[in-house]
């Protein structure tokens, strides 16, 4: 770390700041809880900024009742904590966030709740990272320290195509992520855009509820059986990559796909020409797995729909010419990272929000920064980062803070609100 003179010490510390003898964690999410658990067993110091008000904001306030992890729940699990013994294979929303409270609590991962990050950029002439947030408790502040870590993951913000003429639709809409049940949409006519797991599970949940749902499924989508022969079609597909080439696997995912789950195209569901492991390796694009919504389409009590040209006030005009009448649109579309916002002076992320360097070498930038849970590979990815990243800032913490903590600290007493060991 260099070292600073009195008057570079004067500028560099703001009336308002924190010095953090540790790496600063940005988002308090499944990823930011697995590196603040690592590092604690580390002996690390941090602190972890959260925008919300609860840890796993995602899950608590944007997911829909009847969410279940859609992997078996030892693929879910985050570092040094399995689930409990009687969950379910499929753990259910509120077992889930349960779970990530506990292991929060066990771990004396304590956040600093509403702590909105406005930007962060690295000095280079002082070697250290600055992190300017706004709270409504504690008003604007500035965090400075050594290391960066972003982990605020793939879906920090809503993402809702700008289709013509939805503004001015006359109907309920609204994003997934508003979205709780069906049961408020009984009788109702309702367009589901999107035809992801999340697509599918809510047009299934509609339909439960006595809604009337259309699918618009525009684009070509793998669809996988979630199980094979009482076996998780993903630890499936795990055990064969262990011994066999990806390509093989995939025709092996496909075969299996069509052998249970049969032809969809009569259903409007094209198969995409590039193999469901390869398309998520290289795009993260997640095929989908179906948990019920299939046999309701092949009922007709889902029907699918082509892409939406247009809204009118009331109905919705699709790709091939017709028309819907519809009550209610819900948008299914997604997430986004929103790291370009505010990370500033890398190109370690790219515009995308996702770093530069794909799997499994994206976790290290330059400059102490680090990211976890952008790796397009769920929890397991965000936990394999996670364990990596504080791996290595132990090490790097333990030769790096000791010979300078003791000036670079009482520099801060004199200019900062406070100090963070």
């Amino acid at each position: 770390m260099v070292l600073l003179s009195s008057d570079r010490m004067d500028s560099l510390f703001s009336p308002r700041c924190v010095w953090v003898n540790g790496p600063i964690i940005i988002g308090a999410g499944p990823s930011g809880l697995a590196v603040g658990a690592s590092l604690r067993e580390q002996g690390v110091p941090y602190v972890m900024l959260e925008r919300e008000d609860c840890i796993a904001s995602l899950w608590q306030k944007r997911t829909y009742d009847r969410l279940k992890l859609h992997l078996p729940k030892q693929f879910c699990q985050l570092p040094r904590m399995p689930f409990p013994a009687d969950y379910p294979e499929y753990p259910t929303r509120r077992q889930f966030i349960d779970y990530l409270e506990d292991y929060a609590a066990a771990f004396h991962v304590k956040p600093e709740f509403g702590s909105t990050v406005q930007s962060a950029r690295y000095d280079e002439t002082s070697g250290l990272w600055r992190v300017h947030s706004s709270s409504a408790k504690s008003g604007e502040m500035e965090y400075i320290g050594r290391w960066l870590v972003v982990a605020t993951g793939e879906n920090a913000e809503n993402v809702v195509p700008d289709i013509p003429g939805l503004d001015g639709f006359a109907g309920e809409v609204a994003h997934v992520s508003e979205y709780k049940s069906g049961d408020k949409y009984k009788g109702k006519r309702v367009l589901v855009v999107g035809c992801g797991n999340s697509g599918m599970e809510v047009s299934l949940d509609l339909c439960d509820h006595g809604a009337l749902p259309s699918m618009v499924v525009r684009d070509a989508v793998h669809v996988l059986p979630r199980e094979v022969m009482g076996k998780s079609t993903f630890e499936l597909a795990t055990l064969l990559m262990a011994w066999l080439p990806l390509w093989f696997v995939d025709k092996v995912m496909v075969f299996l796909s069509w052998l249970i789950l049969g032809n969809l195209a009569g259903f409007g569901i094209r198969r995409p020409a590039i193999g469901p492991l390869t398309l998520k390796n290289k795009y993260g694009k997640t095929p989908v797995l179906d948990t019920g919504a299939l046999a309701k389409i092949r009922s007709g009590d889902i029907t699918v729909v082509p892409g939406v040209s247009r809204f009118t006030k009331s109905r919705a005009e699709l790709s091939d010419g017709t028309a819907l009448d519809l009550d209610a649109v819900v948008m299914a579309t997604g997430y986004r990272s929103n790291v370009p916002q505010w990370l500033q002076g890398t190109d370690f992320f790219g515009k995308d929000g996702y770093p530069t360097t794909g799997f499994p070498n994206g976790w290290k930038g330059k400059s102490g920064l680090y990211s976890v849970g952008f790796t397009r590979r769920g929890l397991s990815g965000a936990s394999a980062d996670a364990v990596r990243i504080a791996k290595d800032l132990g090490q790097v913490w333990r030769e790096e803070t000791k010979p300078t903590t003791k000036r670079a600290a009482g520099a801060c007493h004199r200019r900062c609100i406070s100090v963070i060991f």
